[in-house]
């Protein structure tokens, strides 16, 4: 029997993108992510494949990050970024000289920094894209998209019109910058709801992840549980996460992440030492923020936190990622002869978490990989695969369900925090099917006016500023973004409502808001779903 791995990695940012300012702190969002994981997890996917390690994993990009990647403003601010990050672990390596275990994490952070700067520059030409490409066209990584802005399509459930144009907007994104064909879809947060299937197969999408009480709480009975996908009668092929692998990696408390050997995140040089010494190194003075430089392990629930040891933790990264392969053989064990074909575990991370949050899940990844290569009985996969190579696919329906905490829309529209959000966000998407129902195929000034306030509904549907107001993290900037998208969409329904334009409030938003710039507000209209598919143009060369 062969214990088939899915990797599936969703790379995801909310669009934060300020030219305004000379600096803004949530764009270290973007930077940190780029410095933290998206260049080490490249630089270490081509280390394998440059040393014939044979690998192949899903890595979806979202379309707001997809865009970010590619801006050029956040491009140059990204690089002035790194090389303060440069210049702040050259003043680390002095100041820490006489503690040798912080001065060797000092000079790891210094190291990394320059071999982030060299692979950005000489390898990526400073188009992280095209590394993603590169990797894709080799066949060692299938890249998949998401939403336009990663809205939590249950929400929307009676809006197909709305959750349409978030699904076909993240498609057409993707099609523009990444070469192979499109074949899987990333719902966000894991949330689904039956007949969502219909859109995904009316763009032509083979597969999808949920979360695996997707399949438990089935009005069919699914027989080989979450081992194995489901095929929905449309055709589109669902992959259950599995829960109790996942945790080893996921749990914040029980996971391999948790353990007191591995860096802590939150204890970081932004905190601990004077402001005078960090001040050139964070975008608002005013503010402590997180600067990447920590010098701290886990340890426990104590404020004396014991020191970082490189070495230690590398050696715990290979304790966990044999452990890892061990549950996946003993899993393999416990299942063989009650499957109808080989199982499948689908394992479904924020991409996020290797690098930035696990400071040293990248290590362990690599690590998992290489011993895949070298056993026989266990092998890194992804959907497409299975699908083209197991012909006994079950037939049934997934249940309503999502990722988030206990399960279902909890985190999304949860009472305390943030549940007068969705009222005004569904009223938006209502308006804006009026508008292009009763506007259609506007041309010149009124086709930019109203396909900007096709692009602000769309921000305003985001998942991500619910999510942060339920967290209770940065709840005044996620109430800020909420609001300005919707008060920018009423300004050109009221507008529009008089036939009339605002030709200077239009420059200025299509200047600060200029995501998806190929936007025809028109897939918003009400008939549009009673038009045939879109055929997308790009090289979908094989």
């Amino acid at each position: 029997m062969t214990n088939n791995i899915n990797f599936m990695l969703h790379a995801h940012l909310p669009f934060v993108r300020h030219p305004e300012y000379s600096k803004f702190i949530e764009e270290d969002w973007l930077n940190e992510a780029i410095n933290e994981c998206y260049l080490p997890l490249l630089r270490m996917f081509h280390k394998l494949r440059d040393e014939g390690v044979p690998f192949r994993l899903v890595f979806s990009i979202s379309p707001t990050l997809n865009f970010m990647l590619r801006d050029p403003l956040l491009k140059e601010r990204f690089l002035t970024y790194l090389n303060s990050r440069i210049e702040l672990g050259e003043k680390e390596v002095v100041r820490t000289k006489n503690s040798p275990l912080e001065n060797e994490t000092a000079r790891f952070y210094l190291n990394n920094a320059k071999e982030n700067l060299n692979f950005y520059n000489n390898t990526c030409g400073t188009d992280i894209l095209s590394a993603f490409n590169n990797l894709s066209n080799s066949g060692h990584l299938e890249l998949i998209t998401t939403t336009a802005t990663h809205a939590y399509l249950p929400i929307y459930k009676n809006h197909p019109i709305a959750v349409n144009a978030q699904i076909e907007t993240g498609i057409m994104s993707h099609a523009h910058t990444i070469d192979k064909e499109l074949r899987g879809f990333w719902l966000p947060e894991c949330g689904y709801y039956p007949g969502l299937e219909t859109l995904l197969k009316r763009h032509q999408i083979e597969y999808t992840s949920v979360a695996s009480h997707s399949f438990f709480l089935s009005k069919d009975f699914i027989k080989n549980g979450a081992y194995m996908p489901v095929k929905t009668p449309s055709g589109v092929h669902f992959f259950a996460r599995d829960y109790r692998l996942t945790s080893l990696i996921w749990s914040a408390t029980e996971g391999y992440p948790a353990d007191e050997d591995y860096r802590d995140f939150y204890r970081d040089i932004g905190y601990d030492l004077p402001i005078e010494y960090i001040k050139d190194y964070i975008a608002d003075p005013s503010y402590r923020v997180f600067t990447g430089f920590k010098y701290h392990a886990i340890t426990g629930k104590t404020p004396d936190k014991r020191l970082y040891d490189i070495s230690r933790a590398n050696k715990k990264t290979e304790i966990h990622a044999n452990n890892f392969l061990y549950n996946i053989i003993s899993t393999g064990r416990s299942v063989e002869g009650n499957l109808d074909e080989d199982p499948i575990y689908t394992l479904s991370f924020d991409a996020e978490l290797f690098g930035h949050w696990w400071f040293e899940g990248p290590s362990w990844l690599e690590k998992v990989i290489r011993l895949c290569a070298e056993k026989e009985d266990v092998r890194l996969t992804t959907p497409t695969e299975y699908i083209r190579s197991h012909s006994k696919i079950q037939t049934a329906q997934p249940a309503f369900s999502s990722w988030g905490k206990r399960g279902y829309s909890e985190v999304w529209v949860d009472n305390s925090s943030n549940s007068w959000l969705c009222k005004y966000t569904i009223k938006a998407t209502e308006w804006m099917s009026e508008l292009a129902t009763r506007f259609p195929n506007q041309t010149s000034l009124k086709k930019r006016f109203l396909s900007q306030a096709a692009r602000e509904c769309l921000l305003a549907m985001a998942s991500d500023w619910p999510f942060i107001m339920n967290n209770h993290t940065t709840e005044e900037y996620a109430k800020y973004r909420i609001t300005s998208h919707l008060q920018n969409f009423y300004l050109v329904y009221d507008n529009m409502c008089k036939n009339a334009v605002n030709t200077e409030w239009l420059v200025t938003s299509e200047r600060q808001n200029n995501i998806f710039p190929d936007l025809d507000y028109n897939i918003f209209n009400q008939n549009y779903l009673a038009h045939p598919s879109p055929v997308y143009t790009t090289d979908f060369s094989m």
